[in-house]
């Protein structure tokens, strides 16, 4: 119950207050830090920037306007960029999402804006907002924008893209008409007034368009307003177009890296709707203390503690920012009042030299099970400061009052149970299965949210120098890597038990049985119970059920069962089975997933226990692949799923090794846009091609690419590519031998493709090349040159932008078919 009231209650508070949705972790700022903030906080003016994915924010303009013109600055990103490439790892579709939101929260801790999204799932690229909101729900998407402005309140909203094709993608275009619509609507009552419950209606002063110059496409013009943003901080010892380098950086899983700009720089800026800013963005804007009833005595004491504040002596400035705190608490309830109080509040913290975290003892913890927690403080201020009260969930007031010593370093350990209620570590967004495009969120005051509210904190309640504070603190874990040192983790709320497949797609080309391993592991001590396989109509298992029985936490043991098909592969076929775990008399369908990336914290989810069972009618000649491995695919890990022996190949393979031993070798995606070493050794493929061996080359980006030298015919590569995954698809020669050996190709091979058909197609290819498929989106010319065959001396050359690596893994038939038949020669 105290779980449940108190995330009803923090979630309508930082509704109420216009904050972001996270418990704040213990200010770490140093004297130029605080100055900043103290300089913030004379400052009553609000930014929010609007575009489709992470990485279209414009990261200087945002740490200027956080940072120099100390406006609250937010970026609505409508998508997680689910739809996108993974050059640091194999992570596609929700799982990249959730890369991409750490990556965005990693930059909007450099440059200070705050980050939120909407319910739109980045489906892929999109040519036009049509298609756009044929799969995306305008209404709902456009509803959590109106949201986000009207909890957001921005005095000025500023869009990445025009509202037409300059925007260069559907998704970039259906931004900007959206910001348009949501503009007005936001400060109409009539429209989504079930939000009215807990915001209110909001009109921004102006929306404008931050026009950009981006490659053939330029549009600033001399008479748009503009800004330089390329000023430097001395407080913070960097120009913005350094810390807007480091930013942007860290959009690592996009190879994003960039160098930092120093000196002028402009932005320019188109008027949408409202008037046109002459002197500043926020023109027409009161950004003071008066914009508020009783705001001019707040003023006086800002002003009083800016002028007086010392750097060497921050804790001076405390009495004047509890008279501050005390002024503001006297005012109406209101946004600005709420934003304010707790800008206040975390400098008292940061002058008073206040350091709180709360931890477990434990990465995990499960419902209903014990826990240790530990709470740490010290007051190295010498502010006379007292420890009244600390709630932990489930569990008040486990410590008696106490003063907090000066520099005294204090801390309270307490075992508790972990409350029953308490809801597992899965994303919010990903908790509900979801059409394409749109996710479920059941919950409206989660809308907006980078990521799930902590659900475990710490309450500890203080005095200082006799004012009453409460400070919320997460639960995390804490613990020493021997090279890393000290390290943060979120604390992940799991299942007693999860249980974790190796594969997420098992291909069945016959009726023989194949072993199903199922790795059970203990998230508490003490689990056992009974685990089965819940099978879909088709396939048999010879194991009703098998026992388990694990003794501690973190002991795993790994059981077979043996699923069949009833009959044999004449047909495709797709369905899902899931592992069921009895515990306790529960059932239990989780496994545990972890994303580990030393540029983000930790991610842990718990994904259904789940895979796919594919029959498919499948003949492969050959058995030994060679594997360049590319940009994060898991194509090599299909192809071994139907028996093929899969090895990785590096330098000494290529260069010294015997490539004639391979009956085909591929290259993973993106390998010559990411691998400097593919120039040195793309003239040893070209001698195996010539030999007699087949190459699968997987697609590239048009640039960078470290050789143009891709095949041993002349072509280079476009951005042509088809979106729609069931555009039609025609055979340029249907007695093309590649489409019936060793499987006969047929137009039903190309159904239940996801995402796209396949992207960056080549262009300018030789006559030397034969062209196999014929596509084309709707309203579009054909495209013919989406693979392309060539024999070259004794063997083939295949280029292919088809997107294998989303389909093989996703265990669609027919591309497994196809592709078995492009690296499949007749001898």
């Amino acid at each position: 119950m105290f779980l449940r009231i108190y995330t009803v209650l923090a979630l309508f508070l930082l509704v109420v207050a216009g904050l972001p949705a996270m418990a704040q972790p213990s200010p770490v700022w140093n004297a130029a830090d605080i100055k900043l903030q103290l300089n913030k906080l004379d400052t009553l003016g609000s930014v929010l920037y609007l575009a489709a994915h992470p990485d279209d924010e414009n990261t200087r303009l945002l740490a200027y306007l956080a940072k120099e013109k100390l406006y609250r600055t937010g970026y609505l990103s409508l998508t997680r960029g689910d739809g996108g490439q993974n050059l640091v790892g194999n992570e596609q579709s929700e799982l990249l999402g959730l890369v991409r939101t750490q990556e965005l929260l990693a930059a909007r801790r450099i440059d200070g804006a705050e980050q939120f999204f909407t319910r739109a799932q980045d489906f892929g690229f999109s040519k036009n907002p049509t298609e756009t909101f044929t799969i995306w729900d305008k209404e709902k998407i456009l509803g959590d924008v109106v949201w986000m402005i009207r909890k957001f309140q921005p005095d000025v909203i500023i869009c990445r893209f025009p509202a037409d094709s300059r925007a260069g993608h559907g998704h970039h275009t259906a931004s900007a008409m959206l910001a348009a619509e949501a503009y007005t609507a936001a400060a109409d009552p009539k429209r989504y007034p079930e939000q009215l419950k807990y915001v209110k209606a909001w009109q921004a002063k102006r929306l404008l368009w931050n026009t950009f110059n981006f490659g053939s496409t330029n549009t600033i013009s001399n008479d748009q307003f503009k800004l330089d943003v390329g000023a430097f901080n001395y407080l913070l010892g960097r120009g913005y177009g350094e810390i807007a380098a480091e930013s942007r950086s860290q959009h690592k899983s996009q190879g994003f890296g960039v160098s930092a700009g120093r000196g002028s720089s402009y932005e320019y800026f188109a008027t949408i709707k409202g008037d046109t800013p002459e002197e500043g963005l926020l023109d027409g804007v009161n950004t003071g203390w008066s914009r508020i009833p009783g705001g001019n005595a707040v003023e006086t004491l800002v002003n009083k503690v800016i002028q007086s504040y010392k750097m060497e002596d921050p804790a001076a400035s405390v009495p004047t920012l509890l008279e501050i705190r005390k002024t503001i608490q006297a005012l109406p309830e209101g946004y600005w009042r709420n934003l304010k109080l707790k800008e206040t509040e975390q400098l008292i913290y940061a002058c008073a030299g206040l350091w709180v975290e709360a931890y477990s003892a434990s990465p995990t913890v499960v419902p209903g099970y014990n826990m240790e927690a530990t709470v740490q403080l010290i007051n190295r201020g010498r502010l006379k400061v007292t420890l009244q009260q600390i709630d932990l969930p489930g569990k008040n007031n486990i410590v008696p009052s106490q003063e907090l010593s000066f520099n005294k370093f204090t801390s309270i350990s307490n075992t508790l149970q972990v409350p029953a209620n308490t809801p597992e570590s899965q994303p919010y967004w990903l908790s509900e299965s979801h059409p394409l495009g749109t996710y479920i969120i059941k919950d409206p005051l989660l809308v907006g949210n980078p990521e799930n509210i902590p659900a475990l904190q710490a309450q500890i309640r203080l005095k200082i120098e006799g004012q009453d504070f409460v400070l919320n603190r997460p639960l995390q874990y804490k613990y020493t890597d021997p090279v890393k040192g000290e390290l943060y983790e979120p604390l992940a709320i799991a299942p007693p038990v999860t249980g974790d497949l190796n594969n997420q797609v098992y291909i069945f080309t016959d009726n023989k049985p194949q072993a199903i391993p199922v790795k059970l592991q203990a998230m508490a001590d003490g689990v056992h119970g009974t685990v089965r396989l819940q099978l879909p109509t088709g396939f048999r298992v010879e194991e009703t059920s098998l026992p388990y029985q694990l003794a501690k936490k973190g002991d795993e043991v790994e059981l077979r069962f043996n699923i069949s098909p009833v009959k044999a592969a004449t047909a495709n076929y797709v369905d899902t089975f899931t592992v069921v775990m009895n515990c306790n008399g529960k059932d239990y369908t989780q496994g545990i997933q972890q994303i580990r990336y030393d540029h983000i914290p930790v991610i842990t989810l718990f994904p259904p226990a789940a895979a796919r069972l594919v029959t498919v009618d499948l003949k492969h000649n050959g058995n030994k692949l060679g594997y360049i491995p590319g940009a994060g695919d898991m194509v090599a890990a299909s192809l071994r799923q139907v028996g093929y022996d899969v090895t990785e190949l590096g330098e000494k393979d290529i260069m010294g090794g015997h490539l004639e031993q391979y009956d085909a070798i591929i290259t993973g995606v993106r390998a010559y846009n990411i691998n400097p070493r593919m120039k040195y050794w793309q003239p040893h493929l070209m001698q195996y091609v010539s030999n007699g061996g087949t190459l699968l080359i997987q697609y590239n980006v048009s640039s960078p690419l470290v050789t143009s030298d891709l095949g041993p015919f002349p072509f280079s590569l476009s951005r042509d590519r088809v979106t729609d995954e069931n555009a039609a698809v025609t055979f340029i020669d249907p007695k093309d031998p590649v489409l019936h050996y060793p499987n006969n190709i047929t137009a039903g091979d190309f159904n239940g493709w996801v995402q796209e058909r396949g992207l960056y197609y080549p262009v300018n290819v030789d006559k030397s090349y034969n062209k196999l498929f014929s596509m084309h989106d709707k309203g579009e010319s054909p495209l013919d040159n989406s693979t392309i065959i060539a024999t070259y001396g004794k063997g083939r050359y295949v280029y292919t932008g088809l997107s294998f690596f989303r389909q093989l893994p996703a265990g669609v038939p027919g591309a497994y078919r196809l592709f078995v038949n492009l690296i499949s020669e007749k001898k």
